[in-house]
């Protein structure tokens, strides 16, 4: 029971810190929103996202809050996509440390091959925020945009448009993003704790750094893939990432104990948001 109340201790900082990024985000933006508010934001997030393929309802839940706290749609269009991109950022960079320590992370492929592809990915985000806050590629995104029809063309051209503000944010106040940076890391590595906790709960003696490094490299696959909420993937993946660390018989109770604490609780707190600030009906509202 005790390792059962520190994890969802764990889980409850993780997402105590999530909201607190959110609020210091916002107020970069020059617009202001309460700790609870971003915190309803970040259950709704798990809410939607649990619902839909890809995790793409979170995003919707997180400008449907935003707004409904006052932020204006284009500016919180804006802080949704600098979220993701803040997080994944955080998980690219430590996926070098963590091939470093554990070498047999993903059988059939070497670390080495991982870490390459690990710093080339962080090395082109960084490229890309750079090419667009300088107009870089102005000429390229109008060009493309000539070659799609009128419906795409707009859709295009505002995506473009909400990515350029979306790094101009980054680079507009370097200090608060630090703060935001570091914010997202400890919410993260905070939810992450979960699966030590459990560990702990069952006596397990583990290289707790190549623990929290597989849950890190698990966590970063599942922004990307195609199932709601990662469902299935993420137990799949658990499994043969922590098969030789659990004792056997018990890796599968401990995946779904993970996702039990760490996703299924806050959506059902994400549930009893949404239906309190949108109503019952609220996914038939525009």
């Amino acid at each position: 029971p005790w390792s059962i109340a520190l994890a969802v201790f764990f889980v409850a900082l993780g997402l105590l810190l999530d909201g607190s990024r959110l609020m210091h985000l916002v107020h970069i933006s020059n617009e202001h929103i309460t700790l609870l508010q971003a915190v309803q934001v970040v259950f709704g997030n798990y809410f939607l996202a649990l619902l839909t393929p890809g995790a793409t309802g979170g995003a919707v839940a997180k400008l449907m809050f935003l707004r409904h706290a006052g932020v204006p749609t284009g500016k919180a269009t804006v802080l949704v996509f600098v979220r993701t991109v803040v997080s994944i950022l955080f998980l690219i960079l430590c996926l070098p440390f963590i091939f470093m320590h554990d070498v047999n992370i993903l059988p059939g492929i070497s670390n080495g091959k991982l870490m390459v592809i690990s710093l080339t990915a962080f090395m082109v985000v960084i490229l890309l925020v750079g090419a667009i806050n300088f107009n870089i590629f102005d000429h390229l995104a109008v060009y493309i945009a000539r070659k799609l029809s009128s419906t795409r063309r707009r859709m295009f051209i505002e995506m473009y448009r909400d990515t350029q503000h979306a790094v101009r944010l980054l680079a507009s106040s370097p200090r608060g993003m630090l703060r935001v940076f570091i914010e997202s890391g400890l919410s993260l590595m905070a939810i992450y704790a979960v699966v030590p906790c459990l560990l702990l709960g069952l006596g397990v003696h583990a290289d707790w750094y190549a623990v929290m490094g597989r849950m890190i490299f698990l966590n970063m696959l599942l922004y990307f893939m195609p199932t709601p909420g990662g469902s299935g993937i993420a137990e799949g993946g658990f499994v043969l990432l922590f098969s030789a660390t659990v004792p056997a018989g018990t890796v599968g109770i401990v995946a779904v104990c993970w996702r039990l604490i760490a996703e299924y609780i806050p959506f059902l707190v994400g549930f009893y948001y949404t239906i309190t600030v949108f109503g019952r009906d609220f996914l038939n509202k525009q």
